[in-house]
């Protein structure tokens, strides 16, 4: 799909100090050591290890204990961020309409039993499908997707996931509330085209475009290779009486005698992955049974009628033999120029996992030891203000270059790359934290007393299947059913 480049203001020194100066607003409480620790990380040399050593960069003025305190006493209001974040510029696509990608990204805490609210995460192993639970914080992300290829996105939202939490219900209010925001800010507007949003397999689509039906969006999503949809009800004949059906034929995904003749189907010569070829069929929907998020659907359940999308490349980047992906839009009557930039759209979304990386590896988002989850949202949200700061020095940053990499464009600059000019491009911006004020520490614990109130432990969260009393320890034998919801 072909996104515009990304929009900055006129002035980028005005428009970053504008930003800096409505995130300094937003902290209530241990203003300025938040907003320094902020500074902190943008302007250390190489990857953020440790989050001690952020109070031995010099653009931080204020001791480590000050680091620890403002992290873990701070405050700052989040609805209002999350107002200021939405009114940076947003990139777009070619037609106008913002693309919206959501995933999930896990803080791991294995060893923190003094952390509370640790919900098992789903990590990928180094064998072949193999999956190991992890205790951690979960975090649903939503980012508008960047132009092309790019390790560029814009991170607006992110929340937690508490145990017990559905990752849809959570994901599809997360976007609701998000889109709201949009189009109160003047981001979108009625003559705009209607919002793209992305997702993998991980959600149920059909779900997520149902709770978000009436917003002016669009769900697209990958569904697995099993799965078994429905065709539209055909014309009743007359003379037959009986109830009138609410499914038509099958379509599995997995049988092409089901398939039919496609409605639309493209042919695409791309760089990468050599010939990619895309047949869609219109009006396919899942069969809904009262079980899972549909239990609590009372009467009959709705029909979500949308268009079906199998993409096949010829090759892949890595060498690896490519197989099918099937897509699934909760949009019918498409046609040639739309199905185009539907799998063009989905091949984007992975561009989140370069964000993700940058928070990890680069930024140091899981490095701290934090104890309390609120702590670790404040510290998230942190990183989000740090990012959109360099997204916004992006035009401003030169290309300060190992001798061992290769020059880059000034237009193709990488997150990484602008993090390491930041420090130079911080002087012309607004700076509106103070200058700390002569302290003495405290006199703590007095040396070979012990600790008489030690933290409290907490268990991980589990979620097992009712009625399942003792673990299953045979493996079953018997094949798997096919996916017919």
């Amino acid at each position: 799909m072909s996104l515009s480049h990304h929009v900055v203001p006129q002035d980028p020194i005005a428009g970053l100090s504008r930003f800096r100066g409505e995130f300094y607003s937003c902290l209530t409480r241990r203003a300025d050591g938040l907003f320094e620790l902020v500074d902190a990380v943008l302007c250390a040399d190489g990857p953020v290890r440790s989050l001690v050593e952020l109070s031995l960069v010099g653009e931080h003025r204020r001791g480590h204990g000050g680091l620890y305190d403002a992290l873990a006493a701070g405050r700052f209001d989040v609805a209002r961020l999350r107002r200021v974040l939405a009114t940076v510029p947003l990139p777009r696509a070619a037609d106008g309409r913002l693309v919206l990608a959501a995933d999930l990204t896990c803080w791991l805490r294995p060893s923190a039993h003094t952390s509370p609210q640790r919900i098992l995460c789903h990590t990928y192993g180094r064998g072949k499908d193999q999956h190991i639970p992890v205790p951690g914080w979960p975090y649903s992300v939503i980012c508008a997707l960047e132009a092309g290829r790019s390790s560029w996105t814009a991170p607006l939202d992110a929340r937690r996931l508490a145990p017990g939490d559905d990752a849809a219900t959570v994901t599809a209010k997360q976007m609701r509330e998000l889109v709201e925001r949009l189009i109160t800010v003047g981001q979108w507007k009625k003559a705009d085209p209607e919002i793209l949003i992305v997702v993998d397999a991980g959600y149920d689509v059909p779900r997520l475009a149902f709770l978000l039906k009436d917003l002016p969006v669009k769900v697209l999503g990958r569904m697995r290779s099993d799965r078994v949809l429905r065709r539209a009800v055909p014309p009743r004949k007359l003379g037959v009486r009986g109830r009138p059906p609410r499914h038509g034929g099958e379509f599995v995904f997995g049988d092409p005698a089901t398939w039919n003749t496609p409605d639309i189907q493209t042919v695409t010569a791309t760089r990468l992955y050599g010939i990619a070829s895309a047949r869609a069929w219109d009006r396919l929907h899942p069969r809904l049974t009262h079980r899972s998020a549909w239990a609590a659907e009372l009467g009959a359940l709705p029909v979500i009628e949308g268009t079906v999308i199998r993409l096949q490349v010829e090759h892949l980047p890595s060498g690896a033999t490519p197989k099918p992906v099937w897509l699934w839009w909760s949009g019918t009557d498409v046609t040639e120029t739309t199905v185009d930039l539907l799998w063009q759209a989905f091949l984007r979304r992975f561009d989140i996992e370069h964000t993700f990386r940058l928070f990890k590896q680069t930024l140091g988002w899981t490095c701290p030891k934090i104890r309390s989850p609120e702590a670790a949202d404040r510290w998230t949200w942190l990183i989000f203000a740090a990012f959109t700061q360099l997204r916004l020095a992006r035009p401003l940053a030169a290309d300060l270059r190992r001798p061992w990499e290769k020059p880059a464009p000034p237009d193709r600059l990488t997150p990484a790359r602008v993090r390491r000019d930041f420090r130079h491009l911080r002087p012309k911006a607004t700076c509106p934290a103070e200058a700390p004020k002569t302290a003495r520490p405290g006199p703590g614990r007095p040396p070979g007393r012990k600790n008489n109130q030690p933290a409290a432990r907490y268990d991980v969260h589990t979620v097992g299947r009712p009625g399942s009393a003792k673990r299953r320890t045979k493996k079953l034998t018997t094949p798997r059913p096919r996916r017919t919801g």
